[in-house]
C-alpha cells in the first residue's frame, strides 16, 4: 500500500468498477460479491439487476479488501517481479562464489556479504516506488549466496559420514530464518511500533533498521571469531587436493559432467520452490484466503519454519541409508524427497478457498517436510561429485536453486493467470526433475540400482593410502 500500487489504489472501484480482479472478487469472511448479481460468464461484467430491481446495484464495492492484490493485478506483478529479481541476482553472485571462496576464504566472503547485505537492508527503509523496491530487492538477494559458503564451509569441517547431516542442519536453520523474519518482522517490530502509535507507512521502514544492525554483528563475530577449516585460520586451495588456484575453466570442466547438471537443476526444482513460496504463499493467504496480514504471514511463516527440523531430517536419512546400503542410498533418499514434494505441492494447487484454511497449511506444512528434506539430501551428493572442484559444484548447485527460482516465476507463476493452476504446473516441474535422478552413476559409487565397480573401489583405497603417506 505504501507504494500505492493495490488495485484499489490504481483504479478506484467507484470509476473503474468493471475491473476483472473486482469482478471475480469475493469476500471469504462475509461470503459476500463484489457482483452482487453474480458476474457474466466471460468475467467482463457483473449481471445487471433482474426486472423489476429499484436500483441498479450491480456492484458492491463495500466487500472489496483495503488492498486488492490477486492475480492478474499490477501489484500481484510486481512483487512477482522484485521477488524474480532479488533470486536472479543470487545467481550471479553464487556463481562467482566457486572462485571467491578459492581466493578470499569462507570467514572473509561471508563477513564481506553480510556487511553489504546491512547496506542495503537499511536503504528498503526509503522504499517509495515500484522500481526502488525492485532495485534493492535485486541487491539484497546477494546475500542469499551466502548459502554457497555455509555448505562449502560445512564440508571443510565435517567428515564423509556426517556431511549430509552437517550441511543439512547448517543450511536447513540458514533457511529457517525465512520462517522467523515473517514472524519477526511482523508481530515482534511493526506490529509493537504501530501499537506504539507510529503510522503504519513509519513503522515498517522504522522496523527495517533494526535487522541491518544485526547484520553487521554478525559480520564481525565472522572476521574475527571463525576459522577456515578446523586446523587452518586461513583455507589453502590445496585442502581439496588442488595444485592450482581458481579459474574460470574450473567451471567449464564441471559443467561438462551431466550429473552436475542434473544436480542443478534438481536443487532448483526443491530450493527454488522454496524461494517461490516465499515470495507467493503469504500473499497467496492474505489475497485468495482474504485473511489479515499479519495472521497470513504466520501461515506462511509455517513453511520456513520446518527449516527448524525437515531439511536436517534430510541429511539424516541420506546419511543412514548411506551407512546401511551405501551411496545408492544417498540417490534413493534424493529421488523420494523430490518424488513427495512434486506429490503434495499439487495437492496444495488443489484446495480452493470453499475449503477452510487450516486445510491448506496442513498440505503446505506435509509439502514444506519434503521440499526441505531433498535440499538436505542433496547436499549429501554434492560433496562427492567432484571433491577437487568442491567449491565451484557448490557454488554452481547453489545458483541452481535460484535459477529454479527464477524458472518458477517467469515461466509459471506470472503467466498462468490463475490462483492454484500454477502450482499444479509448477509440482509436474519438479516431477520431472525427480525422475531424472537415475542419472546419478560413479564407478566408484554406483547408482540408483548398481553397486559401485569392484575395480573402482580398490583403485580409490590405494590413491587414500597414498595421500596418507604423503
Amino acid at each position: 500500500a505504501s507504494m500505492e500500487i493495490c488495485e484499489t489504489q490504481l483504479s478506484p472501484p467507484a470509476q473503474f468498477p468493471m475491473r476483472k480482479a473486482y469482478v471475480k472478487f469475493k469476500n471469504l469472511k462475509t461470503e459476500e460479491l463484489y457482483c452482487t448479481y453474480g458476474k457474466n460468464a466471460d468475467e467482463t461484467d457483473c449481471k445487471p439487476p433482474p426486472a423489476g430491481a429499484a436500483t441498479d446495484d450491480r456492484y458492491d464495492p463495500s466487500v472489496l479488501t483495503k488492498c486488492v492484490c490477486t492475480a492478474g493485478t499490477e501489484c500481484a506483478t510486481t512483487i512477482g517481479d522484485a521477488g524474480v529479481a532479488s533470486v536472479a541476482s543470487t545467481i550471479l553472485v553464487r556463481i562467482a562464489m566457486g572462485t571467491l571462496l578459492e581466493r578470499f576464504g569462507p570467514s572473509n566472503v561471508q563477513s564481506g556479504l553480510m556487511v553489504f547485505g546491512a547496506i542495503w537492508v537499511a536503504a528498503s527503509a526509503g522504499i517509495s516506488a515500484p522500481w526502488n523496491y525492485t532495485l534493492i530487492r535485486f541487491f539484497i538477494g546477494a546475500v542469499g549466496a551466502a548459502f554457497v559458503t555455509n555448505q562449502f564451509w560445512c564440508s571443510l569441517m565435517f567428515a564423509p559420514n556426517v556431511v549430509g547431516t552437517a550441511n543439512a542442519t547448517a543450511g536447513g536453520w540458514g533457511n529457517l530464518g525465512g520462517g522467523v523474519t515473517q514472524v519477526f518482522m511482523s508481530l515482534v517490530l511493526f506490529q509493537p511500533f504501530v501499537d506504539a502509535g507510529m503510522e503504519a507507512d513509519t513503522a515498517w521502514r522504522v522496523s527495517m533498521l533494526v535487522p541491518a544492525v544485526l547484520f553487521l554483528i554478525c559480520a564481525a563475530g565472522l572476521k574475527l571469531l571463525c576459522w577456515d577449516t578446523p586446523t587452518q585460520r586461513r583455507y589453502s586451495v590445496a585442502e581439496t587436493g588442488k595444485t592450482q588456484g581458481a579459474s574460470m575453466w574450473d567451471y567449464v570442466e564441471v559443467l561438462k559432467d551431466v550429473r552436475v547438471l542434473v544436480m542443478i537443476m534438481q536443487y532448483g526444482a526443491c530450493f527454488g520452490t522454496e524461494l517461490t513460496m516465499n515470495n507467493q504463499l503469504a500473499t497467496h493467504f492474505r489475497t485468495y484466503f482474504q485473511m489479515k496480514a499479519g495472521d497470513a504471514a504466520a501461515l506462511a511463516s509455517a513453511f520456513g519454519l520446518m527449516n527448524l527440523f525437515a531439511r536436517s531430517l534430510g541429511g539424516i536419512v541420506s546419511d543412514f541409508l548411506f551407512r546401511k546400503i551405501g551411496f545408492r542410498g544417498r540417490i534413493w533418499a534424493q529421488f523420494l524427497a523430490l518424488f513427495f514434494e512434486a506429490v503434495f505441492l499439487f495437492g496444495f494447487g488443489s484446495v480452493d478457498n470453499s475449503q477452510p484454511w487450516y486445510v491448506a497449511l496442513a498440505v503446505v506444512l506435509c509439502f514444506s517436510l519434503f521440499v526441505q528434506m531433498a535440499e538436505g539430501t542433496s547436499y549429501g551428493i554434492v560433496p562427492f561429485m567432484n571433491t577437487k572442484q568442491l567449491a565451484v559444484v557448490s557454488a554452481l548447485v547453489g545458483a541452481g536453486g535460484n535459477l529454479g527460482a527464477v524458472i518458477a516465476g517467469f515461466c509459471i507463476y506470472r503467466p498462468i493467470d490463475d490462483d492454484l493452476l500454477p502450482f499444479k504446473v509448477h509440482a509436474a516441474y519438479v516431477m520431472f526433475w525427480a525422475l531424472l535422478s537415475v542419472c546419478y552413476w560413479w564407478p566408484e559409487y554406483g547408482g540408483m540400482f548398481t553397486g559401485p565397480r569392484a575395480a573402482a573401489v580398490e583403485e580409490g583405497k590405494e590413491q587414500a593410502v597414498e595421500g596418507d603417506k604423503a
